[in-house]
């Protein structure tokens, strides 16, 4: 039975008290596996960590209710950073904090226009090459902090995951990257070692994030600096939330609105900008650390934002002490249970052009740490592997009817900017019969490349003498002639 939209979006936020609990116990787990990467993250921007983390609080709230895909976590991800970065270094926090309220007046403006529908050109094959890219990226962030540490450090990762593992076991009543957490600190606090701590991160916020404006001039100069970096942002981020929507809903095996997650990220960025943040999107690792611990519904995404809060501002005392070799252990199990592991196997099992897209997918990202970049790689190889293997299925046949002096050509396959070429090259143009005849009922044209293809041919075939007759033209390449190439004429 399918429910209306009021009804599907309540069940989004409540559906029991077994799934309200797991919502906001998962949420707990995803905000401290946000902390260390947003902190990370804000260096990379050169921006200050509060600047970051008050994004995160108020893109969480925001998308918490206007998000299209629930179980979502997203906040300042590295992404984005990396664009920002030289706005920064150029220009200030002023001019980041006006490209960020441009960039998710950009999103909006993509949401409303359903470009949403550009995810449809990203194959499997670039999709699994995202999360596999995305998990070795989580792991490598975490070795900094395995470098030059005490042996202490190594002694409470290795506790860490034990925890991990090895509590659901006993009990999955509390996630157990929460008891890592509690237990490793408690720990720390009662033996006092030689390790890295959040405190040791950056400067935690003290304060609650306030509303205002950027403190730029506007004005036609600003925008000409800021739009180009907006824009960026603008994509980059949507490319990103866009496909952690579309992992979460394989992980949930449902649904979810694109077009609607567009314009909350563009509404979510707006509200950071006027929050003294940074621009964000969807965060896939903390979004698959947030469902796999039981997070399904927008709960879990809201919960995320305000534990957030709460930890940074009235627990910040108690937050500052917690080991970051608790965090380092959570973030492996998060790339860990990220890397889609089937894909090895599937590398030997499906055709060799999808594994090739899926490795020059990991391998770009992995390499520019931008996944944008890795993605965009991955769809132009899909697109070329694609043509090339449609190409191959339009083949042009002859014979010679001597009764009539013709010579007929029946064309079969798919006739557009790839295959024009070879399209044009099956035809004899010295051929010395008075007539030709191209039969096009198994075939179709597609662009205008293949109806300049077809008018070429024919018009030369016509110089050399020969009479020329079109037929089996379906209806859309009719048309298509009759617009772009009228000198063709087309037998009834």
């Amino acid at each position: 039975m399918n429910m209306t939209p009021l009804a599907r979006y309540s069940a989004e936020w409540f559906t029991g008290v077994a799934a309200a609990r797991r919502d906001v116990l998962a949420g707990m787990v995803a905000t401290f596996a946000l902390i260390p990467e947003v902190i990370a993250f804000s260096f990379v921007a050169g921006i200050d960590p509060e600047v970051g983390l008050f994004a995160s609080f108020v893109i969480g709230i925001v998308l918490a209710f206007a998000g299209g895909r629930p179980a979502v976590i997203s906040g300042a991800a590295g992404s984005v950073a990396l664009v920002a970065a030289a706005l920064v270094h150029s220009h200030g926090l002023g001019y980041l904090l006006a490209a960020t309220l441009l960039a998710g007046m950009f999103q909006i403006v993509f949401g409303l226009v359903k470009l949403d529908v550009l995810l449809r050109f990203v194959s499997r094959s670039v999709r699994t090459g995202f999360v596999n890219a995305l998990a070795i990226l989580i792991f490598s962030a975490q070795v900094p902090q395995m470098l030059g540490v005490s042996w202490h450090s190594y002694a409470m990762i290795a506790g860490g995951l034990a925890i991990i593992y090895l509590v659901p076991r006993l009990t999955k009543a509390i996630p157990s990257p929460l008891i890592c957490i509690v237990v490793l600190t408690a720990i720390s606090i009662a033996f006092p070692m030689p390790i890295h701590t959040v405190a040791d991160l950056g400067r935690l916020p003290d304060a609650l994030p306030k509303f205002g404006l950027p403190a730029v001039p506007f004005d036609w100069k600003t925008l000409r600096i800021v739009a180009p970096y907006a824009f960026a942002m603008a994509a980059v981020g949507l490319l990103e939330s866009m496909m952690t929507a579309s992992v979460v809903d394989d992980l949930t095996e449902s649904s979810s609105s694109k077009a609607r997650e567009c314009t909350g990220l563009g509404l979510a960025n707006v509200a950071a900008g006027l929050f003294g943040g940074i621009a964000g999107c969807g965060m896939i690792g903390q979004t698959v650390g947030n469902v796999r611990y039981g997070g399904r519904g927008r709960l879990s995404t809201v919960v995320a934002g305000v534990f957030l809060l709460v930890v940074m501002v009235p627990l910040r005392h108690w937050v500052a002490q917690v080991p970051v070799a608790a965090l380092v252990a959570i973030m492996i199990m998060v790339s860990i249970s990220t890397f889609s592991w089937g894909s090895l196997r599937d590398l030997a099992r499906h055709p060799k052009v999808s594994g090739i897209v899926m490795l020059a997918t990991v391998a770009v990202t992995v390499a520019t740490h931008d996944l944008s970049a890795g993605v965009g790689v991955g769809v132009v190889l899909s697109g070329v592997f694609f043509a090339y293997k449609v190409t191959r299925l339009m083949h042009v046949a002859t014979r010679y009817d001597a009764a009539t002096d013709t010579r007929i050509y029946t064309v079969t396959g798919q006739i557009f900017f790839a295959s024009a070429d070879i399209f044009a090259d099956r035809f004899d143009l010295r051929d010395t019969a008075g007539a030709a005849r191209i039969d096009l009922t198994a075939a179709h044209l597609w662009d205008v490349t293949a109806t300049g293809a077809l008018e070429d041919v024919v018009t030369k075939m016509r110089r050399h003498g020969m009479v020329v007759e079109l037929v089996g033209l379906n209806e859309a390449s009719a048309i298509l002639i009759h617009r772009h190439a009228p000198q063709v004429r087309v037998a009834d």
